[in-house]
Protein backbone atom coordinates (compact mmCIF):
# COMPACT_ATOMS: atom_id res chain seq x y z
CA UNK A 1 0.00 0.00 0.00
CA UNK A 2 1.38 3.38 -0.50
CA UNK A 3 0.61 6.70 1.07
CA UNK A 4 0.54 9.86 -0.62
CA UNK A 5 0.06 13.76 0.60
CA UNK A 6 -0.62 16.35 -2.10
CA UNK A 7 0.86 20.03 -0.33
CA UNK A 8 0.89 23.31 -1.16
CA UNK A 9 3.91 25.15 0.65
CA UNK A 10 4.59 29.15 0.82
CA UNK A 11 8.59 29.94 0.25
CA UNK A 12 10.58 29.21 3.22
CA UNK A 13 8.20 26.07 4.36
CA UNK A 14 10.75 23.32 5.84
CA UNK A 15 10.07 19.63 6.97
CA UNK A 16 11.75 18.47 10.14
CA UNK A 17 15.41 16.62 9.56
CA UNK A 18 13.91 13.32 10.13
CA UNK A 19 13.91 9.56 9.04
CA UNK A 20 11.27 7.08 8.58
CA UNK A 21 11.95 3.21 9.73
CA UNK A 22 9.65 1.82 8.17
CA UNK A 23 8.86 3.77 5.04
CA UNK A 24 10.40 4.94 1.92
CA UNK A 25 9.27 8.36 0.74
CA UNK A 26 9.52 9.99 -2.63
CA UNK A 27 8.68 13.74 -3.55
CA UNK A 28 7.49 14.91 -6.59
CA UNK A 29 7.89 18.67 -7.16
CA UNK A 30 5.03 19.71 -9.04
CA UNK A 31 5.58 23.67 -9.28
CA UNK A 32 7.72 25.99 -7.49
CA UNK A 33 12.01 25.05 -6.47
CA UNK A 34 13.12 22.70 -3.70
CA UNK A 35 16.41 21.86 -2.01
CA UNK A 36 16.46 18.29 -0.58
CA UNK A 37 18.89 17.05 1.53
CA UNK A 38 18.87 13.00 1.82
CA UNK A 39 22.00 11.66 3.74
CA UNK A 40 24.56 13.87 3.60
CA UNK A 41 23.50 14.95 -0.70
CA UNK A 42 22.07 18.52 -1.23
CA UNK A 43 19.73 18.76 -4.66
CA UNK A 44 17.62 21.56 -5.77
CA UNK A 45 15.11 20.77 -8.63
CA UNK A 46 12.04 22.47 -9.91
CA UNK A 47 8.55 21.44 -11.55
CA UNK A 48 9.37 17.70 -12.64
CA UNK A 49 12.35 16.89 -10.48
CA UNK A 50 11.73 13.62 -8.36
CA UNK A 51 13.62 13.15 -4.87
CA UNK A 52 13.91 9.69 -3.67
CA UNK A 53 14.49 9.44 0.54
CA UNK A 54 14.71 6.13 1.61
CA UNK A 55 13.68 4.35 5.13
CA UNK A 56 16.44 4.93 7.28
CA UNK A 57 18.37 7.71 5.79
CA UNK A 58 17.65 11.30 7.14
CA UNK A 59 16.30 13.70 4.81
CA UNK A 60 14.72 17.46 4.84
CA UNK A 61 13.51 19.25 2.24
CA UNK A 62 12.58 23.47 2.29
CA UNK A 63 10.83 25.28 -0.13
CA UNK A 64 13.92 27.74 -1.66
CA UNK A 65 11.71 29.39 -4.60
CA UNK A 66 10.32 32.79 -4.09
CA UNK A 67 6.61 31.32 -4.71
CA UNK A 68 4.26 28.94 -3.56
CA UNK A 69 5.44 25.39 -4.56
CA UNK A 70 3.53 22.14 -4.71
CA UNK A 71 5.11 18.81 -4.09
CA UNK A 72 3.54 15.14 -4.14
CA UNK A 73 4.91 13.22 -1.45
CA UNK A 74 4.02 9.50 -1.41
CA UNK A 75 4.77 6.77 1.37
CA UNK A 76 5.60 3.14 0.51
CA UNK A 77 4.29 1.30 2.29
CA UNK A 78 1.62 3.52 3.89
CA UNK A 79 2.47 3.78 7.51
CA UNK A 80 4.51 7.22 7.19
CA UNK A 81 1.96 8.77 5.29
CA UNK A 82 -0.80 8.08 8.22
CA UNK A 83 1.78 10.83 10.32
CA UNK A 84 0.70 13.63 7.87
CA UNK A 85 -2.68 12.26 7.69
CA UNK A 86 -2.85 12.75 11.55
CA UNK A 87 -1.47 15.96 11.87
CA UNK A 88 -3.65 17.40 8.59
CA UNK A 89 -6.44 16.20 10.95
CA UNK A 90 -5.38 18.80 13.86
CA UNK A 91 -3.77 16.49 15.97
CA UNK A 92 -1.46 16.35 18.15
CA UNK A 93 -3.37 18.35 20.78
CA UNK A 94 -0.30 17.85 23.01
CA UNK A 95 3.71 17.33 23.40
CA UNK A 96 3.03 13.57 24.62
CA UNK A 97 0.40 12.70 22.18
CA UNK A 98 2.72 14.06 19.01
CA UNK A 99 5.92 11.88 20.60
CA UNK A 100 3.37 9.01 20.47
CA UNK A 101 2.42 9.89 16.78
CA UNK A 102 5.87 9.61 15.89
CA UNK A 103 6.80 6.96 17.88
CA UNK A 104 3.65 4.93 16.13
CA UNK A 105 3.89 6.20 12.50
CA UNK A 106 8.02 5.08 12.78
CA UNK A 107 9.13 8.83 12.42
CA UNK A 108 12.44 9.63 14.01
CA UNK A 109 13.62 13.55 14.14
CA UNK A 110 17.35 13.65 14.09
CA UNK A 111 17.50 17.15 14.37
CA UNK A 112 16.44 20.75 13.20
CA UNK A 113 16.23 21.16 9.06
CA UNK A 114 19.72 21.72 7.74
CA UNK A 115 19.01 23.59 4.55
Amino acid sequence: MTGRSHETLPPGTASLHHLHHGSDEVAWVIAGEFTFKIGDEVTVGGPGTCAFMPRDVPHAWKNTGSETGRVLFLYTPADAGGLIETLAEGRPANDDEHARLFVRYRWEVVGPNPL
